[in-house]
């Protein structure tokens, strides 16, 4: 039966090591449906919660390369349910994914929740547009808060996605997450600073 990501990525080569694992049958008999080619309100609330991803490309000589892009929470923008976008700031100035996309739009994503302990796998065709080809879709995906300098849209169409198991993500939480986690007890701490600081006070009395 169809299982859309694994049927890109479960190539000879990977079906050869699935079977000297033991573990070929896990997919040849797979019972079910998993095609995953359009996105459900699942995926859409998971997204608009990251603030990072792993980008993978591969160059004309055949080596891939992954590249870690990040902005503020929901910066990679769902435009409908087959369609991903977000602007691609300024860096290093190597630009390796961007050249590599010239020489073949195939992209491999990997979105991580740390705390939450998910992550997503995304199959995609990517588009490079200027800033100035579709007015609308930059303003949409444009953060005028964010302090980078724009110079591209990554605009990725959908093929195939999954979700992994949790096992081996470590949680790990922002600096955002852990804030707000410590903001009732700072605010104890601090109730309890001037109830002390009172009780001095008549003390002295």
């Amino acid at each position: 039966m169809a299982y859309g990501f694994m049927d890109i990525a479960r190539t000879p080569s990977v079906q050869a090591a699935q079977a000297e694992m033991g573990a070929d049958h896990l997919w040849t008999d797979f019972s079910g449906h998993r095609e995953f080619n359009r996105f459900s309100d699942q995926e859409e609330a998971f997204i608009a919660e990251q603030d990072t991803l792993y980008l993978a490309s591969v160059s004309e000589t055949g080596w891939p390369y992954v590249q870690h892009r990040g902005g503020p929470p929901g910066f990679l923008k769902m435009l409908d349910d087959q369609t991903l976008a977000f602007a691609d700031y300024r860096g290093n100035r190597q630009y390796i994914s961007t050249g590599n996309f010239k020489a073949s739009d195939r992209a491999c994503m990997i979105l991580v929740d740390y705390p939450r302990r998910a992550r997503l796998k995304i199959y995609a065709h990517v588009e490079t547009l200027a800033l100035d080809a579709d007015p609308h879709l930059t303003n949409r995906v444009l953060d005028r808060a964010y302090g980078g300098k724009p110079e591209r849209i990554f605009k990725l169409r959908l093929q195939a996605f999954d979700w992994n198991c949790p096992q081996h993500i470590t949680r790990r939480f922002t600096e955002a997450q852990i804030a707000t986690v410590a903001q009732p007890l700072r605010e104890r701490i601090e109730q309890l600073e001037r109830e002390n600081a009172s009780l001095r006070e008549k003390l002295k009395l």
